[in-house]
């Protein structure tokens, strides 16, 4: 029963923490742009043109 004592405000702290940081992450601009990066992921690498290639000696 004492261990409540500190959880309970251990809890509300950590809520409050997560709440400051999702709004301090919205404010930087953080969730602009949510499908740019999972499509640069899907590209990959562009392929070498024949003039990028090396050639071999």
């Amino acid at each position: 029963m004492a261990s409540i004592y500190l959880l309970r405000p251990l809890s509300i702290f950590l809520v409050g923490l997560a709440i400051w940081a999702f709004f301090w992450a919205v404010d930087q601009d953080q969730f602009e742009d949510l499908e740019g990066p999972s499509r640069l992921a899907l590209e990959g690498d562009q392929p070498l043109s024949e003039d990028a290639k090396p050639r071999p000696d």
